[in-house]
């Protein structure tokens, strides 16, 4: 069968007929002509929870403080990338959680929120990384969280809820995937999981070699699939890391995306790979904005990793994008915005190393001169009082990712005050977000699309068969 037929009969009709049944928003179908090229390789990019606001701060302070346009920025600035806008909605909300937006990528069917590649009635759709697999590519995922967390796993895995991360850990290994790389040692290690079972020794029976720090990524051999899990839980903040020396034993998200990238380019049927951002989702949730720009301009090196890549080999489609937007964080009009702004160079780490380090034995000078000493913040009195309340009991806030109870909100409060930078929530955004391509497929891409358009563009950039 022709290529443009197979599309036209195969997937595309699937496409359509799903998407319409999902939702009233019209199918932004994919055109069966206009491939020039088919893609050999496919790299999918996701800065988790990336709003817009994200994306510009981090290039202001990309250009303002360290003299350079980010490289995101600058592939648009170069007219290298076909860009475009993305609906992230899921099957139960216009809001949707990483679960069922990385579902959308990976099954190109909308899920309820919490899951992964499985329907309202117990459908399970096939993943594409395992769709990839089956037609004869290497697959793998990297990322700054655990390597079980939802991104990833929307890739890889059918599960009835995200949080089945011990389960998903073993079904990694047992579906053979080529490269998994990032944290989570806790559904690995036996003497951490609650069933004691060893998921190493698992993974090495099947032939993996295990790495556990950033010195084991110049030594993987190709010949081997590779495991790596270099932290127990996410991996740290890239500011935390910069300037802890005891942290520099784990990965950048741009080196394991490199050792990733090199274990697999020279296989004859190519690869797909997943690179994912995941501490910028995380970051936006605590509305902690040293922490956000750090870790997406962490993921901008990735970026950078993969386009070298994609433009020397000449047939790899990179894909870069967010699974939905959080917070929805951006610079605030008013006297001295830019130089307030600025100001955010002095923070040297993120506000939950600060937060955890003051307890409620502090006076109120110790932590005026603590603040002072991480963000270079002079807090006025009253800021000083209330944000010790919270460590005297007298104060509560939540959220999401706050299991310590931090005053996140409350400090992030106090920082607009001197940086000019707001949030809207603590949680996610159902706002269209940015999306990019190069290379073979990219020409593929309308002005707007949805999330689940992905699943099938990278399927038929690549000339793989949709087999559901």
């Amino acid at each position: 069968m022709q290529r443009r037929d197979f599309f036209r009969n195969g997937s595309l009709a699937f496409l359509g007929s799903a998407f319409l049944r999902q939702t009233p928003l019209q199918a932004s179908a994919i055109p069966a002509k206009g491939l020039k090229r088919k893609a050999r390789n496919i790299i999918f990019m996701v800065s988790d929870g990336m709003s817009t606001g994200t994306l510009a701060m981090a290039d202001l302070y990309s250009r303002n403080i360290l003299g350079k346009t980010s490289n995101w920025m600058n592939y648009y600035l170069e007219n290298k990338v076909s860009r475009a806008l993305m609906d992230t909605a899921s099957a139960s909300s216009i809001v949707t959680d990483s679960a069922a937006a990385s579902s959308s990528f990976g099954g190109g069917v909308r899920v309820k929120n919490g899951v992964l590649n499985v329907g309202a009635n117990g459908e399970k759709y096939l993943p594409i990384w395992q769709k990839f697999k089956n037609a004869g590519k290497k697959t793998g995922c990297v990322t700054s969280v655990t390597i079980t967390h939802a991104t990833p796993a929307g890739f890889c895995v059918n599960s009835d809820s995200r949080n089945a991360q011990p389960e998903i850990a073993e079904m990694y290994a047992h579906i053979g995937f080529d490269v998994m790389m990032g944290g989570g040692d806790e559904f690995f290690n036996p003497g951490k999981r609650k069933d004691k079972k060893d998921v190493y020794d698992l993974y090495k029976q099947k032939g993996y070699q295990v790495i556990k720090d950033r010195t084991g990524l110049p030594q993987i051999e190709k010949n081997k699939p590779v495991l790596g899990v270099f932290n127990t839980g996410a991996l740290p903040y890239s500011i935390d890391r910069a300037n802890t020396p005891q942290l520099q034993q784990t990965p950048t998200l741009a080196e394991m995306a490199r050792g990733a990238i090199d274990q697999m380019k020279d296989h004859a049927n190519g690869f797909a790979l997943q690179i994912e951002g995941g501490k910028v989702d995380w970051s936006a949730h605590a509305n902690d904005v040293a922490a956000l720009i750090h870790d997406q301009l962490a993921f901008d090196e990735a970026i950078k990793v993969a386009m070298d890549f994609a433009e020397k080999d000449g047939n790899t489609l990179v894909i870069i994008t967010t699974d939905h937007g959080n917070a929805n964080p951006g610079t605030i009009y008013g006297v001295d915005a830019e130089k307030k702004f600025n100001s955010i160079a002095a923070y040297r780490f993120t506000n939950e190393y600060l937060l955890n380090s003051i307890h409620s034995g502090f006076n109120l000078q110790q932590l005026k001169d603590q603040v002072y000493d991480i963000n270079g913040i002079s807090l006025a009195d009253e800021d000083a009082r209330y944000l010790l309340n919270f460590y005297k009991g007298l104060e509560k806030e939540e959220g999401l990712y706050n299991y310590k109870k931090l005053p996140f909100k409350h400090y992030s409060e106090i920082q607009k005050k001197h940086n000019s930078v707001g949030w809207i929530s603590m949680d996610h955004s159902g706002d269209y977000v940015e999306l990019c391509m190069f290379g073979p497929g990219s020409e593929l891409l309308k002005p707007f699309v949805k999330n689940t358009d992905l699943h099938y563009l990278m399927l038929q950039a690549a000339e793989v068969e949709n087999k559901i």
